[in-house]
């Protein structure tokens, strides 16, 4: 299928550059079983769920996945953007520089501490850490928070608190699962007297989630990978779920990734382990019934996803209407609650 059918226009003025100060008084555009479109805000979201739904989030937690640095060698300045933690002193990182860096380069951070190029992969570096500390107290001293390019401005301090969801808990992330941005303490206590389950995985969203689909044809995109867990607890609270009637609820496209994974061979099953899957028209959906997710870039694999899930023409009547009623777009912006067009 061609990647032009996955594009549309979007104006600078739609796209957030900051999230409301209550997470939950964002808008929601509800698309519903009869293909009606209504406007709501998110702390609506309980009127819409019903009482044996099951609501499943990725508690990743951000890093600071930005390091400024300079090459021992010459004092070239770089950015480096951590992609994937491997270990307390090992990382796959993309790096800017005026010219790249070869193998056995040093490159040093502000305070001091010492990265070594041990190898290039593709557009990564295999970077090896030489400090007393380990990787993720020196992200947390040094770095900064990893904004989406579509934000025009310098990261600000309250982006700490802004750009992390209220129950991430597993540091792994380079990008927000930003469905979950909208949920506060308030509307978990909503949630809670409705009697509305709640299940967490874990999906560490890397900086892939941003790329582009540059191939004229979706199919040959190449996905990225990302690490997962899906336990024991999630899978039995699904099939409980599915037992009493009730919908699974993937909030983010990120849990509809890891859930679809975790079913396998005709089974669903526990999981971790890296993932990529690549959701495209004509994908069988084995586990999520409906889909709490923000607007997504045109010509991603995400807008992708959710055209998949509910149907091209259905997105692009959802995405036409966003756009003319003004709804914010992105990882700062406002949200959809859409459902599976199988179900």
């Amino acid at each position: 299928m061609k990647s032009k059918f996955f594009d549309y226009r979007i104006q600078p003025e739609s796209i957030a550059q900051r999230p409301l100060v209550t997470r939950s008084s964002c808008r929601l555009l509800n698309f519903n079983a009869k293909h009606d479109i209504e406007d709501k805000l998110f702390s609506d979201l309980p009127t819409i769920l019903n009482e044996n739904d099951l609501l499943i989030l990725n508690n990743t937690k951000v890093i600071k996945a930005r390091l400024k640095a300079f090459k021992e060698m010459g004092g070239g300045s770089v950015e480096i953007f951590i992609e994937r933690l491997i270990s307390s002193n090992r990382c796959l990182a993309q790096i800017r520089a005026s010219k790249s860096p070869k193998v056995g380069t040093h490159l040093l951070t502000q305070k001091g501490a010492r990265f070594v190029v041990k190898q290039r992969i593709g557009v990564f570096y295999d970077l090896l850490l030489r400090s007393d500390d380990d990787l993720q107290l020196i992200l947390e001293h040094e770095g900064d928070v990893p904004l989406p390019p579509y934000i025009r401005r310098e990261t600000e301090l309250l982006d700490e608190i802004n750009y992390q969801t209220i129950y991430a808990t597993i540091p792994g992330a380079v990008a927000a699962p930003t469905a979950g941005l909208h949920f506060d303490n308030d509307l978990f206590d909503a949630l809670i007297r409705k009697k509305i389950s709640v299940e967490y995985i874990t999906l560490h969203v890397g900086a892939g989630t941003f790329q582009p689909i540059r191939e004229e044809y979706i199919e040959d995109h190449r996905m990225h990978s990302e690490w997962i867990c899906v336990e024991d607890q999630v899978i039995k609270s699904i099939r409980q779920t599915k037992k009493e009637g009730g919908r699974i609820i993937a909030v983010g496209t990120t849990v509809v990734r890891a859930l679809e994974s975790a079913h396998r061979n005709g089974a669903l099953k526990s999981m971790a382990g890296y993932t990529d899957l690549y959701i495209v028209p004509g994908f069988r959906f084995n586990v999520v019934d409906a889909l709490i997710t923000n607007f997504h870039q045109p010509m991603s694999s995400l807008f992708v996803l959710v055209s998949a899930f509910s149907g091209i023409e259905e997105i692009r009547k959802v995405y036409s209407h966003a756009l003319t009623t003004g709804y914010r777009f992105f990882s700062y912006g406002d949200a959809m609650f859409i459902q599976n067009k199988g179900v």
